[in-house]
C-alpha cells in the first residue's frame, strides 16, 4: 500500500486509506488532477493519494443555483454543467496549469477550493470560499466530516469552509463540494487604455470601481506581460494595457460603456472589445497567458491597491521585475529573472514594509526547498495555524511541511 499513486474511487476507500496511513504513519502526498503539484515547499512522502477518480456532478439544482460535485470532478465540467441553465461560478477561479506548463482545463473542483485562488470579480462577488455552500472531507485520522448545505441558512457551527478552503491539502482531502452560481450576463464588454503607467492605470480602476457601473474586473498589464497576450489588437501597440469589464443585460451595458467612455477620455483613446472578443480575453487572464512561455520564478502579491505601483517600483530597485495588476492593484502577478532565491529575501523585505502578503507560484524545486513559499507567520498566528492542524491531522501525514517547514 501507498508506494505509488492510490485512486480510490469513492470516498469510503479514501477514508480507509488515509486511515491506515494514519496507523503506520506514513505520509501523504494530497493531489487532484495535479496541475497544482510545483506549488509549495517540496515534500519528503511515503505515497500520493488522488481524487482523479472521484468524479462526477451529484446534484444540480438550476432554480436553486446550486450544484455538487465530487472533489476530482473537473471545473471544466462543472463549468459546462452550468452553461446549459445560463449559469457560471462567481468566483471565476483561476487556472494555473498552463503557467506552470501543465495543459489548460485539468484544475479539479478539490483543487479549486483547496487553494481558493480566484479570478478577476472577486473583487466584486466574493473569493471561491464565498460560493462554497457545503463539503464533505476526511481529516488526517481517516475519518469523515462534513459542513454546510445547500442554502446559506443550512450553515451551522464553525466555518469550517474558511478554514480549509486555501489549506492546500495540509487539512484534509475533500470528498464532495456543493457551490452556489449565478446567473451568466446577457453582454459583457470591455473598454482598453493603452500605454498608462502603473500608478495612472491603477488610479483609473479605483475610479471605475467606485463608480455606479458595476464594473466587475479590472486589470492592468506592463508592456512586457502585455506582449504576450493573444489579441492583436492589444499587442501592436507594444505598450501597456489596462481593461474595465462592463457584463449585464445588453441596454445596460451599452449604456454603462458610453458612460465609463466620457469619464475617462481624460486618459486617452478607448479601444471597446465586443462581447466575443471580452470573453477571449477574460478566459485567456483566468489561464494567466501574460505569464506563459517563460520559466522565471513568478509571485502573487497582494496589498492595498493604491500601494501597488510603490511596492512594484520599491523592489525594481533590487531587481528587474515585470509586473499584472489585477483587483485595481490589490493583486499583484511579479515575474522576476531567476537569481538563486527568486528574489525572495527583496520582495520579502518590501512587502513587510509596505504591506501585504507574498506567495511563490512557480520556481524550480531547489528554490522552493530554500525560502519560504507562503508567507511567514507572526508568531500568535503561527501558534493558532498548528493549533488547527493539530485538531485536523494530529499525525501530521497530509502535505506535511508544504505550506511551512516543520508543520
Amino acid at each position: 500500500m501507498l508506494q505509488g499513486i492510490e485512486r480510490p474511487l469513492e470516498e469510503r476507500e479514501l477514508a480507509q486509506l488515509v486511515a491506515e496511513a494514519a496507523r503506520t504513519r506514513w505520509a501523504l502526498e494530497v493531489a487532484g488532477s495535479g496541475s497544482k503539484r510545483r506549488i509549495g515547499r517540496p515534500i519528503e512522502i511515503s505515497g500520493v493519494v488522488t481524487t482523479r477518480n472521484l468524479r462526477g456532478i451529484t446534484l444540480s439544482e438550476p432554480s436553486e443555483q446550486v450544484i455538487s460535485a465530487r472533489s476530482g470532478t473537473l471545473l471544466s465540467a462543472v463549468e459546462a454543467e452550468l452553461a446549459k441553465h445560463n449559469q457560471h461560478l462567481a468566483c471565476e477561479p483561476v487556472d494555473l496549469g498552463p503557467m506552470l506548463g501543465e495543459a489548460a482545463g485539468q484544475t479539479s473542483v478539490g483543487g479549486m477550493v483547496a487553494t481558493n485562488l480566484s479570478g478577476a470579480r472577486r473583487i466584486q462577488r466574493g473569493g471561491v470560499r464565498d460560493q462554497l455552500l457545503g463539503l464533505r472531507a476526511i481529516n488526517g485520522r481517516g475519518e469523515v466530516f462534513k459542513w454546510g448545505g445547500r442554502v446559506m441558512k443550512n450553515v451551522t457551527g464553525y466555518d469550517l469552509c474558511r478554514t480549509l478552503a486555501g489549506s492546500w491539502g495540509t487539512l484534509g482531502i475533500f470528498s464532495e463540494l456543493t457551490l452556489r452560481a449565478i446567473p451568466r450576463p446577457e453582454e459583457v464588454r470591455t473598454l482598453v487604455l493603452m500605454g498608462l503607467p502603473d500608478s495612472i492605470a491603477v488610479e483609473v480602476m479605483c475610479q471605475a470601481l467606485a463608480t455606479p457601473f458595476e464594473v466587475s474586473g479590472t486589470t492592468h498589464l506592463q508592456a512586457v506581460l502585455a506582449q504576450r497576450l493573444r489579441l492583436p489588437a492589444l499587442t501592436n501597440s507594444g505598450t501597456s494595457v489596462t481593461a474595465l469589464r462592463i457584463e449585464n443585460f445588453s441596454p445596460a451595458v451599452a449604456y454603462r460603456a458610453d458612460k465609463l467612455k466620457d469619464l475617462f477620455v481624460p486618459y486617452g483613446d478607448l479601444i471597446e472589445l465586443d462581447h466575443a472578443k471580452s470573453l477571449a480575453f477574460w478566459e485567456e487572464l483566468r489561464q494567466l497567458s501574460f505569464l506563459q512561455g517563460s520559466v522565471d520564478p513568478v509571485w502573487r502579491i497582494s496589498t492595498a491597491p493604491k500601494m501597488g505601483p510603490r511596492l512594484v517600483e520599491s523592489i525594481r530597485r533590487y531587481r528587474v521585475c515585470h509586473a499584472a495588476y489585477d483587483w485595481s492593484g490589490g493583486l499583484i502577478w511579479l515575474e522576476v529573472p531567476d537569481a538563486g532565491d527568486a528574489g525572495a529575501d527583496d520582495i520579502r523585505r518590501v512587502v513587510a514594509t509596505l504591506g501585504g502578503h507574498a506567495t511563490l507560484i512557480r520556481a524550480e524545486p531547489s528554490v522552493r526547498a530554500r525560502v519560504d513559499v507562503f508567507p511567514p507567520l507572526e508568531t500568535a498566528v503561527q501558534r493558532l495555524t498548528n493549533g488547527i492542524k493539530q485538531a485536523f491531522d494530529p499525525l501530521n501525514i497530509l502535505n506535511p511541511g508544504r505550506m511551512y517547514p516543520g508543520q
